[in-house]
């Protein structure tokens, strides 16, 4: 791991490069496209330029699980504050342009913010741009694939003794199923340890309309996102899809209460990459991402399997989203 400091903000701005490999990018990709049907971890929609388009999408009319978010965090930022306390080491997996927890950081007063991400120049564009903001608060940017791996780093536990938070905004869990999930937030439940917290937004199950329209915008971004993980795949591992052949779909899977997205392959084709070729029917998908919803107890039943217990629970007007304070159970089931 490389521990390099920011030269506007070196006193209070740390980079823990512990970036997964190439390598392991083309392993996934060349092992999910080997499989039928074909899937792409969703992870590595985030490189810069996607980091970009999933920014905009957040902002998109249809799109309202990021605008939503933020206003139950704002209106209760004063109570989660008041449950969490003062002076606690903040960890933010998948942090991204860290654009939500401005509006936690007054309240909380954290000791030290260490923001994950697996988009290296997002995370270090986002990090300048708080620490800039935030003159007094301590970050330890790490650049990591947190669903492999959280390990804090040495700088962030040298002058921290304070109790653990997690967050994890924007709906992000839902990209696990649920049985992944509960092994993600377990691995979650070990960081924080027995007097820690978790800080989670969680996508409500709603009318099937209105998913629809969330991930399919009228704009095109959604599918613009999706395109690059193809635009990214020829950049680095020189291979030579052809994006006009190609279509973004996404459907709710109403029985599993899930969106799942895919690319459609619109006609027979075969794509290189490297020296692997791999072949293409009309109509055959690529499965990129899973959006899972679940209704507020569905959710805090499948936390309680990671050791976790409910403290509060916030949810907007309109049933659309939630956000969910958790603490360790005591004891922790076995």
């Amino acid at each position: 791991m490389a521990n390099t400091r920011s030269p506007l903000h070196k006193n209070k701005l740390w980079f823990h490069d512990q970036h997964s490999t190439t390598n392991e990018f083309a392993s996934d990709v060349l092992q999910g496209l080997d499989k039928r049907p074909a899937s792409i971890p969703p992870k590595y929609f985030y490189d810069a330029r996607g980091s970009q388009l999933f920014d905009a999408i957040t902002k998109l009319p249809e799109y309202y699980q990021t605008r939503t978010e933020i206003a139950i965090l704002q209106d209760n930022a004063a109570e989660i504050a008041h449950h969490v306390g003062t002076g606690s080491l903040l960890i933010e997996p998948g942090g991204g342009s860290c654009a939500k927890v401005h509006i936690l950081l007054e309240g909380l007063k954290p000791m030290a913010y260490v923001p994950m991400d697996i988009s290296r120049q997002h995370l270090r564009l986002a990090t300048e741009e708080l620490a800039a903001a935030f003159p007094w608060l301590e970050i330890h940017a790490t650049c990591t694939d947190f669903t492999q791996s959280m390990v804090l780093p040495p700088t962030a536990l040298e002058n921290t003794e304070g109790t653990k938070v997690a967050f994890f905004p924007g709906s992000s869990i839902g990209n696990f199923a649920p049985e992944g999930a509960i092994k993600f937030l377990t691995s979650i439940a070990q960081l924080v340890n027995s007097e820690g917290y978790l800080l989670i937004g969680v996508d409500l199950k709603k009318d099937k309309s209105i998913l629809h329209a969330a991930y399919n915008d009228a704009a095109g971004i959604t599918a613009q996102f999706n395109l690059n993980l193809l635009r990214r795949i020829n950049h680095e591992l020189d291979a030579d899809f052809d994006l006009s052949g190609w279509q973004h779909k996404a459907i709710y899977n109403e029985q599993a209460g899930c969106i799942e997205m895919h690319l459609v392959s619109l006609r027979e084709q075969q794509v290189n990459i490297g020296q692997n070729r791999f072949e293409f029917a009309n109509g055959e998908t690529i499965h990129s991402e899973n959006s899972y919803k679940y209704s507020t107890q569905e959710f805090i039943k499948l936390a309680q399997h990671a050791g976790f217990q409910s403290v509060a629970l916030w949810v907007d007007a309109d049933d659309l989203f939630s956000v969910h304070l958790f603490r360790i159970q005591t004891p922790m089931p076995e």
